[in-house]
């Protein structure tokens, strides 16, 4: 069973307290257009005229050469991390398409797994993806700007 995981709230309420992000900078506060603001934590398109935050994001545990950073989108207010994590979250169908890719227990990239797909076959793939040896974990990220996403694991494996 695919499991979609959002940012750990720990590290989503940090930022909120206006902690440094993945550079070491101030959490950047912006208003919500309503459109493709994807909140990394609730997995919910932020509202039109909400605040939120712009922040440079790692998902990796340590710095090494697969480890992308890149801006990423969450509410300025505490939010709530989805409990059913095994349902396809909104925040997929925000967007035409999606990469997705296979990465290793190690953290790097299992290369000949990446794909852009429809946004409908984003679970499809990943569930592809991860029935490739060696593939730990899946990325869903912005297909257009390659801005991180979530996190997809096989809770069977």
């Amino acid at each position: 069973m695919l499991q979609y995981i959002p940012m750990p709230t720990e590290e989503v309420r940090s930022l909120q307290r206006g902690d440094p992000d993945a550079y070491g900078r101030t959490p950047e506060h912006q208003v919500s257009d309503g459109e493709g603001a994807p909140c990394r934590h609730c997995l919910k398109n932020i509202p039109k005229g909400a605040g939120m935050l712009v922040v440079a994001h790692c998902p990796f545990p340590e710095k090494q050469p697969y480890a992308e950073t890149g801006p990423i989108f969450l509410c300025a207010d505490e939010c709530e991390a989805p409990t059913d994590r095994s349902s396809v979250p909104d925040v997929l169908a925000s967007s035409a398409s999606y990469l997705v890719k296979g990465y290793s227990s190690d953290d790097r990239i299992v290369y000949g797994t990446g794909a852009i797909v429809a946004s409908e076959r984003v679970d499809s793939a990943a569930r592809e993806i991860l029935e490739h040896t060696g593939v730990a974990y899946v990325h869903a990220r912005s297909a257009s700007n390659n801005c991180y996403l979530l996190r997809i694991e096989d809770s069977q494996k």
